[in-house]
């Protein structure tokens, strides 16, 4: 209950900040970021957009991922005006498609760039059941697997920028709330039955898996990066419930009067980007790995999205599914998958 009154009055938290705290706000004591190169998915809209936004007008270079370069051309166009002089780099990336990953992974190493930020922002809410071109349904590849890849196969890029500059990397997992709404008690086994079609599929609880899996992914990654001894850090966030596309793409009388009567607990773009900006530049968040923040202040996830064992089963399960081979089934508690080569993205564009 004092959470809840705490979020609707907007109080601060311990860090200072609370539910009304703006990307901007989060980010004024962050003033001259020029020495940040930072990669962020799903930045062409909504809270992504305005991460992006707001990191150029610090001065970071921006490297924006989309499966639409159009759509990223346009984002670049805009942080141009808005920001002239801004750094930033567009490339192709289809998050559903682990091809298309290790496509944009080879070719952003390929520009010797460092890498101090990963901000993995891109979701998506998928009403009807699909799986991706490797076998996977399609939100869990998307919302999750795509930036598990992603992260592995940036790390090492990662710690070595963290190694040569003395400037401590940073992860960020953009999650939800909404992952607390996972009915069950083995997400990897849900996604066994969903994706064999033994249970009927459910868009919500679909997307509520993926968000646990942002949950435990940071949980088992910090593990790692300590492991590693890389200066590398990695947090998940809950940024708040905002009309972004990816509820505007379910417009009808039912989701338009929810949120017409829910609109005073929705938070603006800019107050939604906030805990992301925060976690990803902060410097009160230096040296903070594998936690949860909701409102720029540390909070706890839900049961399951806290548990070692769960992190620890999801990460192997992710790591053998995303091996890059070809034509081979892997088996991981039952889960069966082919493993097949994409065909996606193509083209390439920077500056």
């Amino acid at each position: 209950m004092l959470t809840s009154l705490r979020y609707l009055a907007g109080t601060a938290g311990p860090s200072g900040f609370g539910s009304r705290t703006t990307a901007e706000d989060a980010t004024a004591d962050c003033a001259d970021l020029r020495h940040i190169t930072a990669i962020i998915t799903g930045a062409t809209s909504g809270i992504g957009a305005e991460t992006a936004r707001v990191l150029a007008k610090r001065g970071a270079r921006l490297v924006l991922p989309a499966r639409s370069l159009k759509a990223a051309e346009e984002a670049r166009a805009r942080l141009r005006a808005e920001c002239p002089g801004a750094d930033v780099v567009v490339l192709p990336l289809d998050l559903s498609s682990l091809d298309s990953v290790r496509r944009f992974v080879a070719r952003f190493l390929a520009l010797g760039l460092p890498l101090n930020l990963l901000v993995n922002n891109a979701g998506k809410y998928a009403d009807r059941f699909a799986v991706s071109e490797d076998g996977v349904e399609m939100t869990f590849a998307t919302n999750y697997l795509g930036h598990f890849l992603l992260t592995r196969l940036l790390l090492e890029k990662m710690a070595e920028t963290a190694r040569a500059t003395g400037v401590e990397g940073r992860i960020v997992n953009v999650s939800s709330t909404i992952h607390s709404w996972f009915a069950g008690d083995d997400a990897v086994g849900y996604l066994d039955r969903v994706t064999r079609r033994k249970i009927p599929y459910d868009p919500t609880m679909a997307y509520a898996l993926s968000k646990l899996a942002n949950v435990l992914h940071t949980r088992a990654l910090a593990e790692r990066l300590k492991e590693m001894n890389a200066n590398v850090t990695a947090n998940c966030v809950h940024p708040g419930i905002v009309r972004t596309r990816l509820i505007r793409d379910r417009d009808g009388l039912v989701t338009n009067t929810v949120f017409f009567l829910a609109s005073k607990l929705l938070k603006t773009i800019p107050q939604a980007a906030a805990t992301t900006c925060y976690v990803a530049v902060h410097p009160a968040v230096a040296g903070v790995s594998g936690k949860y923040f909701a409102d720029c202040n540390e909070a706890s996830p839900s049961r399951l999205g806290a548990s070692s064992e769960e992190a620890t089963k999801l990460w192997s399960f992710s790591d053998a599914i995303t091996a890059q081979k070809k034509s081979v089934h892997v088996v991981t508690g039952g889960f069966r998958l082919q493993v097949q080569i994409s065909n996606a993205d193509r083209g390439m564009a920077f500056a």
